[in-house]
C-alpha cells in the first residue's frame, strides 16, 4: 500500500511518525522526513518512472506515453516544480514569438508584457 503523502480530510502534508521493520517487527517513533517524491501525485510519479526507463530522453518518453514533445516537457516541468524546485520557463517558439508581435503590433499587448513574452517569462 503506498503512504498517503496529504490528509484524506484538509489536504495537509502527513508526516511519518512510526517506522516498523517487517522483519523483526522493531518499531522507531519519532519524526521522519518524507521525501518530496511521495508527494508526487500518481500521474506525475508514472511520469517520473517513465522518464527514468526512458533515460532521461524526453523524445522516448513521448513514444511511450503517446504524446508530444511539448506536452512531455510540460509534464517533466511540473514534477520539477511539485519537487520544489524553480524552473525557468522556455523560450517560446517561432509561431508563438510571431503571434507575441501580432498582437504587439494590434495594439493588444504592451511593449513590457511582449518583452516578458518573448523572454519566456
Amino acid at each position: 500500500m503506498k503512504m498517503p503523502a496529504r490528509c484524506p480530510l484538509c489536504g495537509g502534508a502527513l508526516s511519518a511518525t512510526r517506522l516498523r521493520c517487517l522483519d523483526c517487527g522493531t518499531a522507531f517513533e519519532g519524526d521522519f522526513e518524507v521525501s518530496p517524491l511521495l508527494r508526487l501525485s500518481d500521474e506525475q510519479m508514472r511520469f517520473v518512472e517513465t522518464f527514468l526507463r526512458c533515460e532521461g530522453k524526453l523524445n522516448r518518453v513521448q513514444e511511450v506515453l503517446g504524446i508530444s514533445y511539448p506536452t512531455a516537457r510540460s509534464r517533466l516541468l511540473d514534477v520539477i516544480k511539485a519537487l520544489g524546485y524553480e524552473v525557468e520557463e522556455p523560450s517560446p517558439g517561432p509561431e508563438e514569438r510571431k503571434a507575441i508581435l501580432d498582437e504587439l503590433a494590434r495594439g493588444r499587448i504592451t511593449v513590457d508584457e511582449a518583452v516578458k513574452r518573448l523572454k519566456g517569462r
